[in-house]
C-alpha cells in the first residue's frame, strides 16, 4: 500500500487551517506552478487534488477521519461513499483492469472537452555562456536549436496551398469526439476535442506534401536572444512562443539560462562594479596619478596623499547601465602593497622615516 498524502502539508497549512487559509494557500501554490507560467505540472496536479479534498467540508471530514477518500456516484448513479484507497488498488501489479484510475478522472478535469484551455507546444530551455563584460553591458547571442516548428510549405494549415477544407470524417465535423472508458466503477464517457481536426470540424482536402497534414515539423532555427546589460550569472531569459510549435495551438516558450563566468579583475554588485586596485608604499603615502584598464578603455586615478589600505575610490559612471543614459560606478578598493625586499638604501630612508615618526 501507498503511504496516505497529506495534503495539509501539501498546500502548507495546518489541520486546522480555515476554508479561507486554505483556500489563499491554494491560490498562491497554483500561480507559482501553473503549466502555462512555466511551473511544474506534476505539482500543479498535487496541489489541485488536495485543494478538492480539503475544500470540500465532506471530503475533508472524510479524509481527516479515514484518510483518502472518495465520494460521488457510484455504477449505479446513487450515492458512493468509501475509504477504499483507488491510488493503491489501480496501480498495484495483477489487478486485471490495465488501466490506471487516474487517467479515468483526468479525462473528466483536464480541460480536454469543450470550454478546456487551448493546446500548447512543449517549453525548451537551453544554457548558454556569455563573457563578463557582455553580461555588463549587454549583446545579442544567436543559437541554432533544433524543434518542432510550424510547417513553411502550408503555414502551419496541413494542407497544400489553396486546397478547401472539407468535413472532418473522425467526428463528423462537431469537432468532438465521445470517449468511453469502462472501469469496476462502471462507463465513464468524457466528451474530448477531435484529434483529427484538433476541434475544427473541419481538414485540408490534399495533405501538405512536406508535413503529410501534420502543420508541423522537425527542423532547425536561428534564434536571436537579447542579453539585457547588468545581467547576472544563472538569470533565465523567457522568449514567448519561441519553444516548440503544436498543430492550431499555442508554441511553447523558449527559457536561455545564461551563465557568467568570474572575471579575473572584477566583480559586479548591483549597478556598481568592484575592483582591487594596488598602489605602491610611496604612492598611498605622497599621492599619485595611476592609470587602469577598466571594462571599456582606460582612465586615470588619483590616489589622494595619505590613503589607507582598504579605502575605497569611487569613478562616477563607469559601472554597469541601468538605462540609456545612466550607469553605475566603478569602486576600486585600494590595497597598499609593502615591500617585501628593501635595499640597503632604501632601509636606511625607511629608518629615517622612522626617526620622523612617520
Amino acid at each position: 500500500m501507498q503511504k496516505k498524502k497529506d495534503y495539509y502539508a501539501v498546500l502548507g497549512v495546518d489541520k486546522s487551517a480555515s476554508g479561507e487559509d486554505i483556500k489563499r494557500a491554494f491560490r498562491k501554490l497554483a500561480h507559482k506552478y501553473h503549466p502555462d507560467k512555466g511551473g511544474d505540472t506534476e505539482k500543479f496536479k498535487e496541489v489541485n487534488e488536495a485543494y478538492s479534498i480539503l475544500s470540500d467540508e465532506k471530503k475533508r471530514k472524510e479524509y481527516d477521519t479515514y484518510g483518502n477518500v472518495f465520494s460521488g456516484a457510484g455504477p449505479s448513479g446513487g450515492g458512493f461513499e468509501s475509504n477504499f484507497d483507488f491510488g493503491d488498488f489501480a496501480n498495484a501489479g495483477g489487478t486485471g483492469f490495465g488501466f490506471d484510475i487516474g487517467d479515468i478522472f483526468e479525462d473528466f478535469f483536464s480541460g480536454g472537452g469543450a470550454g478546456g484551455r487551448a493546446r500548447r507546444g512543449s517549453d525548451i530551455s537551453v544554457d548558454i555562456q556569455v563573457p563578463f563584460a557582455d553580461a555588463v553591458f549587454g549583446t545579442e547571442r544567436k543559437i541554432l536549436i533544433t524543434k518542432t516548428r510550424s510547417c513553411e510549405r502550408c503555414n502551419g494549415s496541413g494542407g497544400e496551398k489553396g486546397t478547401a477544407l472539407v468535413s472532418c470524417n473522425a467526428c463528423g465535423g462537431s469537432g468532438k469526439v465521445h470517449e468511453t472508458k469502462r472501469s469496476f466503477l462502471g462507463s465513464f464517457t468524457a466528451v474530448k476535442t477531435c484529434g483529427t481536426c484538433v476541434g475544427s470540424g473541419q481538414v485540408p482536402k490534399e495533405k501538405c506534401e512536406a508535413c503529410k497534414g501534420a502543420g508541423v515539423m522537425k527542423g532547425n532555427e536561428e534564434i536571436t536572444i537579447n542579453i539585457p546589460a547588468g545581467i547576472s550569472d544563472g538569470e533565465m531569459i523567457r522568449m514567448s512562443g519561441r519553444g516548440e510549435a503544436i498543430h492550431r495551438g499555442v508554441p511553447g516558450d523558449l527559457y536561455i539560462k545564461v551563465h557568467v563566468p568570474v572575471h579575473p579583475v572584477f566583480k559586479k554588485e548591483g549597478k556598481n562594479l568592484l575592483m582591487d586596485l594596488d598602489v605602491k608604499l610611496s604612492d598611498a603615502i605622497l599621492g599619485a596619478e595611476y592609470t587602469t584598464r577598466t571594462l571599456d578603455g582606460e582612465i586615470k586615478l588619483t590616489i589622494p596623499a595619505g590613503v589607507s589600505y582598504g579605502e575605497v575610490l569611487r569613478v562616477r559612471g563607469r559601472g554597469v547601465p541601468v538605462s540609456g543614459t545612466s550607469r553605475g560606478d566603478l569602486l576600486a578598493r585600494v590595497i597598499v602593497k609593502t615591500p617585501s625586499k628593501l635595499s640597503k638604501h632604501a632601509r636606511e630612508l625607511i629608518e629615517k622615516l622612522k626617526d620622523e615618526g612617520v
